[in-house]
């Protein structure tokens, strides 16, 4: 078990010893010096998207359909898990594993289909393998959260067919502050005696910027609707801490950092379990402007993670025993325009040792000992054509799998996408983008052999697997100026060898054999189709006053001539409404699902739900801090609210009535 510390003090003695560093290190500083924020500014800058190439601006995000949570919004959202801060935005969902575990579900492709990254880096977990595993990734200490799909996407992975999200802490400083700065927040949720309290500091000494990050979480079991009772194996223990520091010079900067994760959560099944799952992380990231003539920057990022979680029955006795050990590397390069074009070209490595061992013989339990490599090189570009904006991108890679007692796999892929913008009249344009992207095997897909107790499946892989090609065509149509914006998305992806987990009806025990608790689950390849809609329409949505917006997406998918595909999201339309003044902040959301009844075999029909949300904030200064008292509200009517993209939705609805109370400081 893990020795954690009250919140206040540990906050407290962090920030004063870091503040004592930075005193000591630059006596010019001081604590009481603080970067000014006026809370009456009505003008809001761009948000920076950090996962493109050119780190262009969110509205500019036409030919990759992005969506970019920071400040008060980011803070509103923020949740236990990815999954869930994320399963409300435009074309998302959550896998909703209980309060622990939650992973982002994109136009109802999941699991390797979305690549999750921390910093542009792969935050190299196995969350991607089942759905109770949790991302590893904090985002309590996130500066900002990146949605991200169409060309810029084959930067980070040949399989990112779904899209990307990418966490940014910004751990590694690149930019030098003048004065420390920094925020610290305490929440209190009433649904689940929940706890949790998070900071983060940035300064400088010298040229040298530092940074340091941490959060505390503590939930017991969640009370779920309609009931008095609460979901058992639903509680979560969580802490994390970062440190980051780098020389920032005219000519750009290098740096390195350094976090631990630490999380433990229950597993809401009938059979009930829990993962104890911690994560050491080491990054070195550099930036060169113009290198050499015709360059740009030269950018280059290393990564080694050290992952492990155990799976641990109700008496806290390890069941299987989980470790991941990855080394990422990426080296690009920007050239300045060329013929018009501008475009970034780069090499990514990754090797990696997975394992997944019973604790009690120290065998391969489901997937046997496998060793990933992969190489890959890609190119991005970008150029106007008069009102004609072009992005264009493309992926090469090789990817080998290398189990211990099974037949080697390599994976030749070829990724390509191409997209245009036209702005055929200021402020309005129309989009469309063509991608053929191509997705290797994963280890769990090729050779799984044995049971998974956390989700109750026996699982069943096959070595022969074909790599996985995605064909994708995406429309948009989009109002981007003015107080009344809008955007429409339609989206095709036809999927050749597409692989997808069946349950076939058949009980199993731990040895395969019939007549035990688990569902046979077994890993099935067939050409499918998946089509969906998007639209979203506001009103003054970031400005002072009344803001008005309006959403809904769809999806459908389907195996060609063999039914639906299993787990896919509900057809959802909301509202939102609200309202800013000065100090003062608040909103109301109302999101209805419609009822998923387009099932794969042995599922069952979803209800409709209606969810209810609201928030409100103030802000004030106390001399020259600013702080934020806030309450949120969700789940207002106390709906039993089951997500058809969730393997537990017979079992776990989702939290009830839930009231968060908080207090959030600048300085």
């Amino acid at each position: 078990m893990h020795k954690y510390y009250p919140l206040s003090r540990l906050a407290s003695a962090v920030s004063s010893a870091f503040a004592t560093f930075l005193t000591l290190a630059n006596p010019s500083f001081s604590y009481a010096q603080t970067t000014e924020t006026n809370v009456d500014d009505k003008t809001l800058s761009e948000i920076v998207v950090t996962a493109t190439p050119f780190n262009t601006n969110e509205g500019a995000q036409i030919l990759a359909p992005a969506k970019i949570l920071s400040g008060d919004e980011l803070h509103n959202k923020l949740a236990n898990s990815l999954g869930d801060m994320l399963s409300h935005e435009l074309g998302v969902s959550s896998s909703a594993f209980g309060a622990g575990a939650s992973r982002p579900i994109i136009r109802g492709m999941e699991g390797s289909r979305v690549k999750i990254l921390q910093n542009g880096m792969s935050v190299a977990d196995v969350s991607s393998i089942s759905n109770d595993h949790a991302v590893a990734t904090e985002v309590a200490t996130a500066r900002q959260v990146e949605i991200l799909r169409g060309p810029s996407a084959l930067l980070y992975g040949s399989g990112a067919i779904g899209g990307l999200v990418n966490v940014v802490n910004d751990r590694i400083p690149t930019v030098l502050e003048p004065k420390p700065t920094g925020e610290m927040e305490y929440r209190y949720s009433t649904v689940d005696k929940g706890n949790s309290g998070a900071f983060s500091v940035d300064g400088s000494a010298g040229s040298i910027g530092l940074h340091l990050d941490g959060n505390i979480r503590r939930t017991d079991d969640y009370k779920i609707p309609t009931t008095n009772s609460t979901l058992p194996w639903s509680y979560t223990r969580g802490d994390s801490v970062g440190l980051g520091m780098s020389t920032i010079q005219d000519w750009g900067y290098i740096g390195a950092s350094v976090a631990n994760l630490n999380n433990r959560y229950g597993i809401p099944t009938a059979e009930g379990s829990q993962i104890d799952q911690s994560q050491t992380r080491y990054d070195v990231q550099a930036l060169v402007k113009q290198p050499w003539n015709g360059w740009e920057s030269f950018k280059f990022k290393l990564g080694y993670t050290d992952y492990k979680h155990s799976e641990l029955d109700l008496t806290d006795v390890p069941q299987t025993n989980f470790a991941n050990r990855a080394l990422e590397s990426r080296w690009e390069l920007t050239h300045n325009p060329i013929a018009a074009w501008h475009g970034t070209l780069g090499i990514q490595t990754e090797e990696s040792k997975f394992s997944a061992l019973s604790a009690g013989t120290g065998g391969p339990d489901t997937v046997p000992v496998t060793k990933s490599t992969s190489v890959a090189g890609f190119l991005v570009e970008e150029r106007d054509f008069g009102p004609v904006h072009v992005n264009a991108g493309l992926r090469l890679e090789s990817v080998q799998r290398e189990p211990v007692s099974a037949a080697e796999r390599s994976f030749h892929l070829a990724s390509y996408s191409l997209g245009g913008l036209w702005t055929f009249t200021p402020g309005y344009a129309v989009g469309s983008t063509l991608s053929i992207a191509q997705r290797a095997s994963s280890t769990e897909e090729l050779y799984s052999g044995g049971p998974h107790d956390a989700t109750a499946t026996f699982d069943k892989g096959n070595p022969n697997f074909e790599k996985e090609t995605s064909r994708n065509i995406e429309l948009s149509l989009q109002k981007t100026t003015g107080l009344l914006r809008w955007k429409a998305n339609v989206f095709q992806n036809r999927a050749k060898n597409f692989i997808y987990g069946q349950l076939t009806g058949n009980q199993l025990d731990d040895e395969g054999n019939p007549g035990g608790d688990l569902k046979e689950r077994v890993f099935s390849q067939a050409d499918a189709t998946i089509r969906g809609a998007e639209v979203e329409i506001s009103h003054n949505l970031r400005g002072e006053g009344l803001s008005l917006r309006g959403f809904a997406d769809t999806s459908r998918a389907t195996l060609d001539d063999a039914g639906n595909l299993p787990l896919q999201p509900s057809t959802r339309f909301g509202v939102d409404v609200g309202y800013k003044q000065n100090q003062w902040r608040s909103g109301v959301t109302i999101t209805h699902a419609k009822q998923q009844d387009r099932l794969a075999a042995f599922e069952t029909i979803t209800p409709a739900y209606t969810l209810l949300d609201a928030n409100l904030s103030y802000t004030q200064r106390y001399g020259t801090q600013q702080v934020t008292w806030f309450v949120l509200a969700k789940n207002m009517l106390n709906q039993d609210i089951r997500l058809s993209t969730s393997v537990l939705k017979d079992v776990a609805p989702l939290p009830g009535r839930n009231f968060v109370v908080g207090v959030r400081t600048a300085f």
